[in-house]
């Protein structure tokens, strides 16, 4: 045996160890069970996930690539999966808003026309209605989530089971990175930064979130692009329709099959529109109250441990919609520049969703699973590291659950988002130092 081999052999064992480690986390927060009640249990189970699975990168970064290396990446990732999810959703209740709305829909009911509390819905309320959020008004899910919703009901209607559309989406995503980075050296760190990403485990196959719905839409539209352009639209059109941050990939993805001069850009568009307008068309009757619903819930949920839109909350005094605007203006102004110089569409959709993030009025941890498959393009140490972090937020659980208030505690969001922005602009300015000092000497 080369002293190669056993090299690498051994980085394998290490790789293996990690592995052996992250699942006893696993296996001890399936234990915690009602996480909801072990909030701090909980969250020092996933910082300490959080910290094996940087390590493990490290790792799968230093190994070459293998057969038994990628047998190594994705037989644990199922597992990790398998552990979590016959969990019951604890940590949040947005489950329970699913299944109300898919038996709402079951029994002939639209889920855009009757809020939850409507005494005509009496009949199926349940133990879990008194859990539920957002009784007050009618569903705000985008229409492919509604639909999904009735066709799990009817099949899978369980408080349990009801995740497998979800954790189905989500091994999905793994499955087609590895297939996108098939035929690169370092494919097998590439996949692992989704497919171990302790966030990514918990938030889906722990909590079963409908985000990675839309993430499917964007790994789709990625994946689509480059060969069926007309078709990666119809994707992120999807994807929007089922939670709506990817539409400002819209406009990227349209202007890059060749909006306006060519045909194949006419089509992406025609397309994209053609499938949205299919998919609103059974709701239709109930949108006209959305435009209401939205915006109550614009103005009831905002500022939850968010980050940039929170500064400039507190800059403009507070209670205005100075902060929304703002965002938005950010938000959309870079998809048009981006859309206008035909950028790269993984780095587009990169650059836009982190700045979505950084801008978004709430910043709930498992918003932030929708950066992970693109940092499997674009490796970022700061939102890898903000993707643990993340786990900090749930010590909001703690008040909610013995008072009644959901509040994130601001040194807690400091402690979040300072190491976040300093790594950020610190690797930035590094960078840039690198170039100057190339550009320089040349």
């Amino acid at each position: 045996m080369t002293s190669e081999t056993q090299s690498e052999n051994l980085k394998l064992a290490g790789l293996l160890a990690a592995g052996a480690v992250l699942e006893a986390l696993y296996l001890r927060m399936h234990s915690l069970y009602y996480l909801k009640n072990h909030a701090i249990g909980f969250m020092v189970l996933a910082l300490a996930a959080g910290i094996v699975y940087l390590i493990a990168l490290y790792g799968f970064d230093q190994t070459r690539a293998s057969r038994a290396s990628f047998i190594l990446l994705i037989f644990p990732a199922l597992v990790f999966r398998a552990t979590l999810w016959p969990m019951q959703p604890t940590l949040s209740d947005d489950l329970q808003r699913y299944r109300w709305d898919a038996k709402v829909q079951a029994n002939g009911w639209n889920p855009y026309a009757i809020a939850p509390q409507d005494p005509r819905l009496a009949y199926l309320r349940d133990h879990y209605y008194e859990i539920m959020p957002g009784r007050e008004t009618p569903t705000i899910y985008p229409p492919v989530t509604e639909l999904i919703y009735l066709a799990t009901w009817k099949v899978f209607p369980g408080p349990t089971e009801f995740k497998v559309p979800f954790a189905a989406a989500d091994v999905f995503v793994m499955l087609l990175l590895a297939w996108m980075f098939r035929e690169e050296k370092d494919r097998a760190f590439r996949v692992a930064v989704y497919a171990w990403n302790p966030l990514v485990i918990v938030e889906f196959a722990g909590s079963g979130h409908n985000d990675v719905l839309a993430i499917l839409g964007i790994v789709g539209g990625l994946a689509l692009l480059k060969k069926r352009p007309a078709l990666a639209s119809v994707s992120i059109a999807l994807g929007t329709m089922a939670k709506v941050f990817p539409a400002v990939l819209l406009p990227v993805w349209i202007r890059r099959a060749g909006w306006p001069e060519k045909r194949s850009g006419w089509w992406a568009a025609a397309l994209a529109v053609a499938v949205s307008v299919l998919v609103i068309l059974p709701y239709r009757h109930g949108l006209g109250a959305l435009r209401a619903d939205l915006a109550h819930y614009e103005a009831n949920w905002k500022n939850y441990h968010a980050s940039l839109y929170t500064v400039i909350d507190w800059l403009t005094g507070g209670g205005t919609r100075a902060p929304a605007l703002v965002s938005a203006a950010v938000i959309w102004g870079l998809a048009l520049w981006l859309a206008w110089k035909r950028a790269e569409p993984a780095r587009a959709a990169y650059l836009l969703i982190g700045t979505s993030l950084a801008f978004w009025p709430n910043g709930y941890p498992w918003y932030f699973t929708w950066i992970v498959p693109l940092l499997c393009f674009f490796p970022n140490r700061a939102w890898l590291l903000l993707t643990v972090l993340q786990f900090l937020s749930y010590n909001v659980l703690i008040g909610y659950g013995i008072l009644g208030q959901f509040k994130f505690d601001p040194f807690l969001q400091w402690l979040v988002y300072a190491p976040f922005y300093v790594l950020l602009f610190g690797g930035w300015l590094l960078r840039r130092n690198r170039i100057d000092a190339r550009e320089n000497k040349s």
